[in-house]
């Protein structure tokens, strides 16, 4: 077994890139009068989950000046510290990163615009770089075609990958788009008839107050202006979803493409009970995450569920830290055991994925110190075996212990009794749609860009 000690020498640097995005906009009369980034403050928090290291927010009022601010810090600090030397203004944009030096891209010339976006272009290795091409490439088809929307859609049909974006021109148009395979989320919502807002999940336009409208669809583009909102698609969608997204990336209370990710856990929770049943006194999931598929698991199985573990400190979202250190340190914080739900009793441990197992290790180690008798894990997804080349960084494939052992082995390394991982047909059939509607190229799906 010196292989699989061997992976655990390397020093782990997996970290979700999935920034949240969101675009406030008002209509009307006396529109000048909104400050949009009070509105924004909300629908940043809400989402936070999708990227803790650094904040960018950009705002647009009446004398049609761009002003900007990126720092890496959460949403709550960057307000706190950074958000009172913007200009007020009622139109704005801004993103929550899980990237250091991430933010609003700013473009000068030739239309002057500013841009964040979730996903990656299929333009540069990095995020950050393949979205300043993308918004330079942007500004100067604008300024070649003249029309807004036409210049878009060629954009979109021109540049592959998976993505989703938000911009805004110092001509008071918020442009918004996804590619042509709706990769990565953009949700529309509305309050009243006044205000219009795009984020990347609807947790943040609940949040807002505002009422969800529907998706920007695969190889959509929706522009707003002060007298309109025009959406017009550039061609044939050809919907490939990232169904991480479902498992792990969302918040629980959004909805994703018309698809309610609390349900869609629920479904892999009763799932994974069914698959190879196994007798236990107690079933506890890692938070937060996780705690869905365990109440369901719960419920179909007919063993009761107990809270498991007790965080300590500010929440974070360990899994996006960027490195293994902080990860680590982070799973002790919010990990540590409790002893009268797992003290001499048989235990189903679910967690939602699975990266090299070293957390996952030592979690099973730690149940087992705390009195622990047997401890099962259930994975609610598939085996990681492949990177992700749409954003979400993903390990390559040989320090991918899903892709290098057997269910078997991976029980072996991290200590426990069993363990399994939810099949790709069944995670197909939590969330609902067909298999060739759903982007699984990390778990060893391929599938070909048209």
């Amino acid at each position: 077994m010196h292989i699989y000690r061997d992976i655990y020498k390397h020093i782990p640097i997996f970290g979700s890139l999935m920034p949240g995005i969101i675009g406030f906009y008002p209509f009307g009369e006396g529109r000048e009068n909104w400050n949009a980034c009070r509105f924004l403050y909300y629908g940043l928090n809400a989402l936070q989950h999708r990227g803790q290291e650094s904040t960018g927010l950009s705002s647009l009022g009446k004398d049609r000046l761009l002003s900007t601010i990126n720092d890496d810090v959460m949403v709550e600090d960057f307000f706190k510290e950074k958000a009172g030397s913007l200009k007020e203004g009622h139109i704005a944009i801004g993103q929550t990163s899980p990237i250091k030096g991430d933010g609003v891209i700013y473009v000068k010339e030739p239309v002057e615009l500013v841009c964040v976006g979730d996903g990656k272009p299929d333009l540069h290795p990095d995020k950050v770089t393949a979205f300043k091409i993308f918004s330079e490439k942007l500004s100067q088809m604008i300024y070649k075609c003249g029309d807004t929307l036409e210049a878009t859609k060629s954009i979109i049909r021109e540049v592959h990958g998976g993505y989703s974006f938000i911009v805004l021109t110092k001509n008071e148009e918020m442009i918004c788009g996804r590619d042509i395979h709706g990769v990565k989320p953009l949700e529309i919502g509305a309050i009243g008839f006044d205000i219009g807002i795009v984020a990347s999940e609807t947790a943040a336009l609940d949040v807002m107050g505002a009422e969800h409208t529907g998706s920007v669809n695969p190889g959509e583009v929706v522009i707003f202006d002060p007298l309109s909102i025009r959406r017009e698609r550039c061609g044939e969608p050809n919907r490939k979803y990232c169904s991480f997204e479902y498992i792990y990336l969302a918040r629980l209370d959004s909805y994703l493409n018309g698809i309610s990710v609390s349900k869609v856990r629920e479904n892999i929770g009763r799932a994974l009970a069914r698959e190879r049943p196994i007798q236990a006194n107690v079933v506890i999931g890692i938070p937060e995450t996780a705690l869905a598929f365990a109440m369901a698991y719960s419920e179909e199985a007919r063993i009761p569920t107990r809270i498991g573990f007790v965080r300590t400190g500010r929440y974070t979202r360990s899994a996006i830290r960027p490195t293994q250190l902080e990860r680590l340190t982070g799973v002790q914080l919010k990990l540590n055991p409790v002893r009268y739900s797992v003290d001499n009793k048989d235990v189903i441990l679910i967690d939602d994925s699975v990266v090299r197992g070293n957390t996952l290790k030592s979690t099973v180690l730690d149940l087992k110190r705390k009195g622990a008798k047997r401890v099962h894990v259930k994975i609610g997804s598939p085996a990681l075996v492949a990177p992700c080349p749409y954003g979400t960084e993903v390990p390559p494939r040989d320090e991918l212990i899903g892709g290098n052992l057997s269910e078997e082995e991976i029980s072996y390394v991290i200590g426990a009794d069993s363990f399994s991982f939810l099949p790709i047909s069944k995670l197909v059939e939590c969330i609902g749609l067909k298999e060739s509607e759903l982007c699984m190229k990390c778990f060893g799906v391929d599938w070909e860009v048209k």
